[in-house]
């Protein structure tokens, strides 16, 4: 491989979502970067300093003096460092779906010339960068791992939504092909991540890593979510025990709830579909995904169990559930549970109404076929479900989500906004 000065190479950040503009923000801030995204209207709206995912703010995104932006592919043959931050979901049938990394991976492998490096940040099982996309990478662009190109991996840890800790501050782990590589990989991260990196002993170690933080926050919350069901069936208050249970010094502090989003709702089917490869049939993981994919179905169950007790009319009523985004103050809509919720209801003849102000009208259309509503009515509902705890609704308290209501309508609270006094049902 040839020898370059890091300082003088130019980047190129492939994929401009909620991992990539972060990311060439802040390396645009002090050396050449080309943010490449294959949609234009993205590429168009973040030159004119927007950012629908409102993870970087205008003056922070024209901070960046040295970014520059395109959808062309003939733009990006002059950089010789690339970093995909593609997404990396599952499909129908829960089974990773690889084909925008292995696009990605195309789209690098036309314009990959001797002494480049492929850095990959895209959540992946262990194995799939070195066995899914070097190969692409030799075979498109005729050249040979560590001889002519290095191949790095680093995976993305920024929280969606989370202001308090940006890219610079959390630990980045790092890893390379090569010793050369991995040499390369962690000083450049190293120049932007104050808080330090990790160098891992291999790119397995470090997409494994990677996979197992998430799967390992899904097991916790599938832990609390039975215990929440098992609560509930004997009338004691899931919040007041998990406080009780907090004052030990070394409680694990989770929350029951709908578990979804980019990461923690996907990552451990990419683990549990590489442990079945591998011969390993894996139970607490695959269990734990069980459980949490079927909240949805149990909160809109306990809904209607709820209003048939209170003689509310089931079919024909409307329900408003407050809150679509996967998370709260996040317009993310990525893979969000509160669809199962939705269907759950419909499922007994509810009419459903959605509001959500975070979230996109047009994606909601598009990935879901949902109308969101502008203003909930008042006294138009024999139900309320408080689903996500965006801060506009913590402010409304419990006077103006009962406003919503008819006389006699329940309000359910999944996510502990509420002081329990106040709502008819709690997770």
């Amino acid at each position: 491989m040839a020898d370059r000065q890091l300082a003088d190479e130019q980047i190129c950040i492939i994929g401009l979502g909620y991992v990539g503009l972060p990311l060439a923000v802040e390396f645009g801030r002090k050396r050449p970067v080309v943010g490449f995204d294959i949609d234009q209207s993205r590429i168009d709206e973040l030159r004119l300093g927007k950012d629908r995912t409102r993870e970087i703010d205008s003056a922070t995104l024209r901070s960046a003096d040295h970014l520059n932006l395109t959808a062309e592919i003939s733009e990006i043959a002059d950089a010789s460092i690339y970093i995909v931050t593609v997404p990396t979901p599952i499909d129908a049938t829960r089974r990773p779906d690889l084909g925008p990394l292995l696009s990605a991976t195309r789209t690098v492998a036309q314009v990959l010339k001797a002494g480049d490096t492929v850095i990959y940040e895209s959540t992946v099982y262990p194995g799939a960068t070195e066995e899914d996309c070097v190969p692409l990478l030799e075979e498109i662009s005729g050249l040979t791992l560590n001889m002519d190109f290095g191949v790095g991996y680093s995976p993305e840890r920024i929280n969606p939504g989370d202001k308090t800790r940006r890219l610079p501050d959390i630990i980045k782990v790092t890893s390379g092909s090569s010793a050369e590589a991995a040499d390369k990989v962690d000083a450049l991260y190293a120049s932007i991540v104050t808080a330090g990196t990790y160098r891992a002993e291999s790119i397995r170690v470090a997409e494994a890593a990677k996979v197992i933080e998430n799967s390992q926050r899904d097991i916790n919350i599938a832990l609390i979510n039975e215990l929440a069901k098992i609560f509930n069936r004997m009338d004691i208050d899931t919040e007041a025990v998990l406080n009780a249970a907090g004052t030990k010094w070394n409680f694990l502090n989770f929350r029951p709830g709908l578990v979804g989003g980019h990461c923690i709702g996907v990552d451990p089917y990419y683990l549990t579909h590489k442990a079945q490869e591998v011969g390993y049939h894996p139970e607490i993981l695959l269990s734990g995904r069980r459980l949490n994919d079927g909240m949805g179905a149990y909160v809109a169950q306990q809904m209607i169990k709820a209003m048939l007790r209170c003689r509310v009319p089931v079919v024909d009523s409307r329900v408003l559930v407050m809150g679509l985004t996967f998370k709260e103050n996040c317009p993310d809509l990525r893979n969000t549970r509160v669809v199962d919720v939705i269907d759950g209801l419909r499922d007994f003849g509810v009419a459903v109404d959605v509001y959500d102000p975070h979230a996109n009208l047009e994606e909601a259309r598009k990935e879901y076929g949902l109308e969101l509503i502008d203003t909930p009515q008042p006294e138009t509902y024999d139900g309320m479900i408080l689903a996500v705890a965006h801060q506009e609704f913590r402010e409304m308290g419990a006077e103006v989500l009962r406003s919503f209501g008819k006389a006699g309508a329940l309000l359910y609270d999944l996510k502990y906004v509420l002081p329990a006094i106040d709502a008819d049902l709690r997770l």
